[in-house]
């Protein structure tokens, strides 16, 4: 068993990626030759050893990836971490952060940006835009008073909470990843 950091270990997973991309690329060179040309590895045992061999060091390294990334899962389930009151799994954050977050941000610019929009249209028109219930207008006539269902204080606030909490948790990661160790 090998103890690693995080940090470490995957730096080893994309190490051990280009290894196999590597080991793919060389073993197409020999997949086969004309009869008539002489074996370019037959001094190491010949091509089909060489491509068994390589082969064999392929399902090693993917092996051995597969116990890095494991090892990792199985620290991030265990590990504990709060960011800004809130206390996850590392696992549990990083699954946010990949399945939430981003859309989340999307979905919040999206509503900003749909009442600015709004508002601009109405004001173009002469119109009010708030967050109360104005006087309804009887006359087809009178410019539109729009009211807004949404905060777009609380939006904006929600907006940088989210991209705050993104950028605790990439230093927290850095750091987590960096300290901890596992072994494989």
């Amino acid at each position: 068993m090998t103890k690693l950091t995080i940090t470490e270990a995957l730096q080893e997973v994309k190490t051990i990626n280009a290894r196999i991309v590597k080991k793919q690329e060389s073993i197409g060179n020999y997949l086969a030759r004309d009869s008539r040309v002489r074996d370019p590895l037959e001094k190491g045992g010949g091509s089909e050893k060489f491509i068994s061999g390589e082969r064999q060091s392929i399902a090693d390294l993917r092996t051995r990836l597969i116990n890095i990334r494991s090892s990792i899962q199985r620290t991030n389930l265990s590990s504990e971490m709060t960011l800004q009151g809130t206390a996850r799994s590392v696992a549990d954050w990083l699954t946010w952060r990949r399945e939430v977050a981003g859309g989340e941000q999307i979905f919040v610019t999206s509503m900003l940006a749909g009442i600015r929009k709004i508002r601009n249209e109405v004001q173009k028109l002469g119109g009010t835009v708030g967050r109360t219930t104005m006087v309804e207008s009887l006359e087809k006539s009178d410019p539109p008073q729009i009211v807004v269902n949404a905060d777009e204080t609380a939006l904006m606030k929600e907006q940088e909470k989210i991209e705050t909490l993104l950028g605790e948790l990439d230093g927290k990661l850095s750091l987590f990843n960096a300290v901890t160790f596992i072994e494989v």
